[in-house]
């Protein structure tokens, strides 16, 4: 079966299948276990224009059916990655989206721009929606007019495909999303984590470093289809969908609610190889469901007339 997804700007992936940001590093940390030239795409860790610390330990804490993390986006800078990480991608087939990172919209402008037209870049993924960084991130997400802003700068920057990350953690992901397509971006990726707390009983005091942060996994599924599932129906640019898959099941799940691919992350944590299992099941699984094409899954939970490739 033809698992090929035909993405704006020309990006086309091999499968609906993408590693998730944040959770596969920058590639080398999961050579070893993953055949990352099968994957469609890999969303490496967000970059920014100079290093990152991050936040104090402890980053992450074991919730259950999922994680929660409060790294705070710590990376070696777009420098670095460009003369240390993006050699590496290169080797591949595989289409690489960078992640990129800024406290203000002049650091966004600033990260698009010296991507521009690199050799094995093939997409920017803006992340303008993480809930445990103090600066920058969660409130870029949270308003349209200010998601509009940076979306469009970046825009500006860059020829290369622009997908904008959307936060879970707003009343209205939807109007957030139309600010988003209006400034120019070409895909949307959703969701990013919930925001959430965790208690250390022992010290009495949060488990986490930064206080406060990003829930992903299994428990977060339901959200992120619901909002994929509304926001499907106010763009009409494609989605790429994630939250707690873990499955070919949990992939037919989000095409269906109308993403055009899925990004793939905390599960890896526990089996590196899941996506290249993904990969190889999920034709029989579409043909176990009365599929022979992806076109004929993605949006066929929504309603009539409303499925995204009917809209544009």
């Amino acid at each position: 079966m033809d698992l090929h997804v035909e993405l704006p700007r020309g990006l086309t992936l091999s499968n609906p299948v993408i590693a998730a940001s944040g959770t596969f590093g920058f590639g080398p940390e999961y050579s070893q276990y993953v055949d990352i030239g099968a994957l469609g795409g890999v969303s490496v860790k967000g970059v920014s224009p100079e290093p990152w610390t991050g936040n104090p330990p402890p980053r992450v804490w074991e919730t259950p059916m999922g994680l929660l993390n409060s790294i705070g986006l710590q990376n070696p800078g777009v420098e670095a990655f460009i003369e240390k990480d993006l050699p590496f991608l290169r080797r591949y087939p595989t289409k690489v989206i960078v992640n990129i990172i800024g406290h203000t919209v002049e650091e966004y402008r600033q990260v698009a721009a010296r991507l521009n037209h690199l050799a094995g870049v093939h997409a920017l993924e803006v992340n303008i929606s993480c809930p445990n960084i103090k600066q920058g991130g969660m409130s870029f997400g949270q308003d349209p007019d200010q998601a509009f802003a940076v979306t469009r700068a970046v825009r500006d920057e860059t020829e290369l495909p622009v997908m904008v990350k959307l936060s879970p953690n707003v009343t209205s992901p939807g109007i957030i999303a139309q600010a988003i397509e209006a400034a120019g971006a070409d895909m949307i990726s959703a969701i990013n984590t919930v925001l959430g707390l965790a208690i250390d009983i022992n010290l009495r005091r949060p488990a986490l470093g930064g206080i406060t942060g990003g829930l992903s996994g299994p428990a977060i599924k339901p959200v992120a289809l619901r909002i994929v599932y509304e926001v499907a129906q106010q763009v009409k640019i494609p989605i790429i969908g994630m939250g707690g898959i873990q499955a070919p099941e949990d992939v037919l799940e989000f095409l269906m609610a109308g993403a055009s691919a899925v990004m793939v992350g905390t599960i890896t944590f526990q089996h590196p190889d899941r996506m290249n299992h993904i990969i190889d099941q999920l034709p029989e699984v579409m043909e176990g469901h009365g599929f022979s094409s992806l076109t004929e899954v993605i949006g066929a939970a929504l309603p009539a007339a409303s499925t995204p490739l009917e809209r544009r």
